[in-house]
C-alpha cells in the first residue's frame, strides 16, 4: 500500500532547525500544532536502538509556549491545572495536566516558571493558546499571553550530558531533573531544563530567538562527532516503553487525569482556583472507571495503529482500546498502551484485541517497561 505524501505550504511552518533536519535526511514527518514534527530518520528501529544507546539531537520546536506575562501569570497559570503551584519556585518545571471546567484533559504540558510574573506553557498538541487567552479575558485578568519565539531542541541519550558540555560547560551537569539553568550561547541568554520526552536522560533547550536555530544545531553537531550524534527524534517505541502519553492519540478531552495515570498531579483539595476542581473533586472522590494501561499484545510485529483498536473481554464485550502500539526489540513483544475499564485493568487479566490484521491476544502489566 502506498503511503500518501504530506504536502507542504506556509500554513505547515518549518522550524529554526528545519534545514539541518533536511540535512540529516529526515524520511517522514507528521504535523503537531501546525508545525512540522520528523517521525523517522533511518528507520523506526534503527532509530530506537541508536536512541538508547548514543545521543541525539532533536527539532521539537511545535512545543510551542504559551508565555504569560504581567501581575495575574501566577493566578491565570493556577486556574488551568489542578496541580497545585503554591510551592513552585522560579528554575523549576512542573507537569501539569490542563483540564476545563468538566475535569476534560485539554493538554499536558510543561511548565516553566521563569519568574513570579513571567512564565512559559511549552504545550502538546492543541490549540490551547485561544483556552487560555480566552480564560485571561473573561477573568479580566492583568497578564499578557501570547506565543513567543521560542523554539525547543531537545538532546537526548546517554551521552546527553557529555554532548551539552561540551557546547555550554561542565556547569550544565549540575541541572537537577525537572530544573532549568541559565546558560550563554554566543552572547544570548537560553534556558536549558532537564527534561524531554523519553526516558534515556536529557536537556530540552528553549531557543529564543529564531535566528539561533541553525548555528546551535551546528555547534551541537560538531561537538558530538565523536559522540556518535545524529539527529533523532521522538520514537513511538520508546515512548510506549516508558509510558510516555500522546494528548490526542492516548487521551483527549473527554478524559480526565485520573483516567490517564495522571492523578498524582492532581491537588484538588489545595489548587484553589482551578476551573475544573469542582468537577475533579468528584472524580477523586469516586474513582475513575476506566484508565490507561500497559498491555503486551501476542504474535508477529504489529501494523501502525492509526485507530483506536477496540479491546475486548474474553467474552466478546468491548471493556476498552488500544491507542498506540508497536514492536518493542528489546522486550521481545508488542508493546500498548491501552485505555481500559475498571473491571479488566488489574495485571494479568487477559484481553482480546481487534488489531487490523485480525485478533490478537493481549495481556495488562504490571506498570510500563522502562
Amino acid at each position: 500500500m502506498t503511503t500518501p505524501l504530506l504536502s507542504l505550504s506556509r500554513r505547515l511552518r518549518r522550524t529554526p532547525f528545519s534545514d539541518g533536519v533536511e540535512a540529516a535526511g529526515v524520511k517522514a514527518y507528521t504535523v503537531y500544532n501546525h508545525m512540522l514534527l520528523p517521525t523517522v530518520f533511518r528507520s523506526i528501529e534503527e532509530d530506537y536502538r541508536h536512541l538508547k544507546d548514543a545521543v541525539q539531537i532533536w527539532d521539537v520546536a511545535c512545543e510551542r509556549q504559551v508565555e504569560l506575562r504581567g501581575p495575574d501569570a501566577g493566578r491565570l497559570m493556577q486556574m488551568l491545572t489542578p496541580r497545585d503551584l503554591r510551592g513552585m519556585t522560579p528554575g523549576l518545571c512542573y507537569y501539569v495536566p490542563i483540564v476545563d471546567e468538566t475535569g476534560g484533559m485539554l493538554n499536558d504540558p510543561v511548565a516553566v516558571k521563569l519568574a513570579e510574573d513571567r512564565w512559559w506553557i511549552s504545550i502538546a498538541d492543541s490549540d490551547l493558546l485561544y483556552w487560555v487567552r480566552a480564560t485571561a479575558h473573561g477573568w479580566r485578568l492583568d497578564v499578557l499571553v501570547d506565543e513567543p519565539d521560542v523554539s525547543p531542541l531537545a538532546i537526548q541519550g546517554p551521552r546527553a550530558d557529555d554532548l551539552m558540555a561540551a557546547v555550554f560547560g561542565d556547569s550544565v551537569r549540575d541541572i537537577r531533573f525537572f530544573r532549568f539553568g541559565v546558560f550563554d550561547f554566543q552572547g544570548r541568554d537560553m534556558v536549558i531544563a532537564r527534561s524531554g520526552y523519553s526516558k534515556q536522560g536529557g536537556f530540552e533547550i528553549y531557543v529564543e530567538g529564531s535566528d539561533l536555530g541553525m548555528p546551535l544545531w551546528h555547534a551541537l553537531m560538531e561537538a558530538g562527532k565523536d559522540m556518535d550524534v545524529h539527529a533523532g527524534c521522538p520514537n513511538l517505541i520508546e515512548r510506549i516503553e516508558g509510558g510516555l502519553l500522546s494528548y490526542g492519540n492516548d487521551m483527549t478531552d473527554d478524559n480526565t487525569p485520573h483516567e490517564c495515570g495522571l492523578g498524582r498531579f492532581c491537588n484538588t483539595h489545595t489548587a484553589i482556583g482551578c476551573i475544573g476542581r469542582d468537577a475533579l473533586l468528584r472524580v477523586a472522590k469516586e474513582g475513575p472507571v476506566q484508565q490507561v494501561c500497559a498491555i503486551a499484545i501476542e504474535g508477529d510485529a504489529v501494523p501502525p495503529c492509526r485507530e483506536w483498536w477496540p479491546v475486548l473481554s474474553e467474552k466478546g464485550k468491548r471493556v476498552g482500546r488500544i491507542s498506540s502500539a508497536a514492536w518493542s526489540p528489546d522486550f521481545d513483544t508488542n508493546v500498548a498502551i491501552g485505555m481500559v475499564r475498571m473491571t479488566h485493568w488489574d495485571a494479568g487479566t487477559e484481553l482480546r484485541i481487534s488489531a487490523p490484521d485480525g485478533e490478537r491476544r493481549g495481556v495488562v502489566q504490571d506498570g510500563f517497561w522502562a
